[in-house]
């Protein structure tokens, strides 16, 4: 044989052999979740609760179309309910999951698996199947607390997850569709994300498949701890599409904790209405960059109002920990215990500010035309004077002027609206029309300025800027 062609043939091979072991060396650091699985499966229960309901005011759920002889008919039918057949009450069954934190019998769950049960059962890993009672639920965060009767159960570890970061390996346990001990895969793809549906748990974004369920289930890292609840999906069709959502666990165990000790939960309350700092209005209240949580209204005799926290004020700071985004201070203040003095740290008319505010408990979930209208020529608007009587019912004291109208340019840039009431423009009271006019024609050109207007009973920021050939 050509010795060229033994020397190309061994090259080859080396080649080959460097490119599997490249392979198998990326292999080995993939996490291995078989020793996770077989540790933790014991303490993941399931969970079915009954319920009845009236059939007249109920809506049937849509059962998937499955062709006749399909194995899954009967699992669907048993996990959507059969359509019911006459007019009256109609017991309905539920799955979830869950998983054992104590040995003599709590579980943790989501508050929607068993929300409005009248029975619940908890089936353990070796099929027994036992009643259980609900020791406290909390919507809010959708945690419920459960008690079974039972002894020497095996327990998840609970992990820290404050500790946790976007990238880690995660692993969820739990009963998709009512397939139990199903174990699914992914990574963390965000933190601290804020719901619609919820404004007090920062959740724990991930890829990891999690579908109806899967509610209540455990979020494990690498090191086997629980770091997570499983609690909700983004879905168009109902099943799963990339995005997961999970409680974390930190927040979940304080809330386990006051269920178990009251039956109820206490937040901090600080009394702000806040909204997002964009680069518009970071530019106008002097930030570098859009960060944290800008105050637009506060409540009156309330503990911000005490500390001496205004709107416009900036709050960057919340007891020692950064307010990177608006949406991370309600879960900072809930977790607050009541009572407690903190510092809280503003940026005000360009400079910062340290004010000291005693957290107290959160509360239970609690016109005629104006006399004269003006039309302001730098802003584009129609504007009007309020009466006496409206001030009154909006509570604005003397400021305030009503926007009736919105032409093109600068205020409709900014995003005012009819109907608007502005309260302030470039951080000055608006008490009448003369004053509105008065102030605009001294605004600077091309450079934004904050602007606070009253809007469907709550306050907002808006960034306007005149443009510098106006």
């Amino acid at each position: 044989m050509n010795p060229k062609r033994i020397s190309r043939l061994t090259l080859i091979g080396l080649l080959l052999l460097g490119l599997q072991g490249i392979a198998w060396g990326q292999a080995s650091r993939l996490p291995n979740f078989t020793e996770l699985v077989k540790n933790n499966r014991a303490a993941v229960v399931n969970i079915s609760t009954t319920q009845t309901i009236d059939q007249s005011s109920s809506k049937q759920q849509a059962m998937p179309n499955l062709p006749k002889d399909s194995p899954f008919n009967q699992f669907f039918k048993h996990f959507f309910g059969n359509p019911p057949q006459s007019q009256g009450e109609e017991k309905v069954q539920s799955l979830g999951s869950g998983f054992i934190i104590s040995s003599d019998g709590y579980i943790l769950t989501n508050n929607h698996v068993v929300k409005n049960a009248d029975s619940i059962i908890v089936q353990l890993s070796n099929h027994r199947e036992l009643p259980a009672k609900l020791v406290g639920a909390d919507e809010r965060t959708d945690i419920a607390l459960l008690k079974i009767k039972a002894t020497d159960l095996p327990t998840v570890t609970i992990g820290d997850s404050d500790k946790l970061q976007v990238g880690q390996w995660v692993l969820a346990i739990g009963s998709p569709f009512g397939l139990q001990y199903s174990a699914t895969q992914g990574i963390v793809s965000a933190l601290g994300r804020s719901l619609p549906s919820d404004t007090y748990v920062p959740f724990i974004q991930t890829d990891a498949a999690v579908n109806p369920g899967n509610s209540g289930g455990p979020l494990f890292n690498t090191d086997g701890q629980v770091i997570g609840i499983n609690a909700e999906i983004y879905s168009n069709t109902g099943g799963y599409m990339g995005l997961s959502f999970a409680i974390p666990i930190n927040v979940a165990m304080n809330v386990a904790k006051q269920l178990k000790s009251q039956g109820y939960v206490t937040r901090g309350y600080l009394g702000v209405y806040i909204q997002p700092v964009t680069q518009d209005l970071a530019e106008s209240f002097g930030l570098k960059r859009p960060v944290g949580a800008l105050v637009s209204k506060v409540v009156p005799d309330s503990p911000a109002a005490h500390a001496g926290i205004k709107a416009g004020d900036v709050i960057l700071k919340f007891d020692g920990k950064s307010v990177d985004e608006s949406d991370h201070l309600p879960p900072m203040v809930a977790a607050t215990p009541v009572g407690r003095t903190v510092t809280v740290v503003v940026q005000r008319n360009g400079h910062r500010k340290e004010l000291h505010a005693t957290i107290a408990k959160l509360p239970a979930k609690t016109a005629s035309s104006p006399s004269a209208e003006h039309s302001e020529s730098t802003l584009h608007i129609t504007a009007a004077d309020l009466s006496p009587a409206q001030r009154e019912k909006l509570k604005l004291g003397k400021r305030g002027v009503l926007v009736k109208n919105v032409q093109d340019g600068a205020a409709a840039d900014a995003g005012m609206r009819p109907g608007d009431v502005i309260l302030t423009l470039d951080n000055k009271d608006v008490g009448s029309v003369q004053e509105l006019s008065r102030i605009a024609k001294k605004l600077p050109r091309g450079r934004a300025v904050p602007v606070l207007v009253e809007r469907n009973g709550h306050t907002i920021f808006l960034a306007l800027k005149i443009p510098k050939n106006q």
